[in-house]
């Protein structure tokens, strides 16, 4: 333990400055360090945590109830490759005219998504309708 008067000295004779690091503390702690050299250093390792995230995006995937079999299948690998990339995936079904009268085609498609995706996906938010579109939300499965 250093006196203030002897710490700042000592500081100052090597061209550095005196930083309190824990101010709680009895007697506070201090630490003699370049203070702007440690800021610098603070911002780059912000900096390379912050390019090291990745930022979760909900991708939309659109279908009609009349959808075929080939086309089911290319947006389904499409639905499997979003979730592998660890992005959430809105599934919706947009019903015109006459579809309206017809739901439960949609929400067949969308329970047959939910069974081929079931390995790799967990629903997020189940399916409902909204006006003229049935939707869902897929989120990529929690590892276990």
């Amino acid at each position: 333990m250093v006196s203030l008067k002897q710490a700042l000295e000592t500081a100052r004779e090597n061209n550095l400055d005196l930083v309190e690091i824990v101010p709680d503390a009895k007697p506070p702690v201090a630490k003699i360090m370049d203070y702007k050299r440690h800021l610098y250093e603070q911002k780059q390792k912000a900096k390379e945590a912050k390019k090291n995230q990745k930022q979760t995006q909900v991708k939309e995937i659109k279908l009609r109830p009349g959808t075929e079999e080939a086309d089911y299948q290319v947006k389904l690998r499409k639905i499997v490759e979003f979730l592998e990339d660890k992005d959430k995936v809105k599934v919706s079904i947009r019903f015109r005219g006459r579809e309206m009268s017809h739901q439960e085609i949609g929400r067949a498609q969308l329970e047959r998504i939910i069974k081929d995706t079931e390995e790799i996906a967990s629903v997020e938010q189940a399916p409902k309708v909204e006006g003229r579109q049935m939707g869902m939300l897929l989120g990529p499965a929690k590892k276990k």
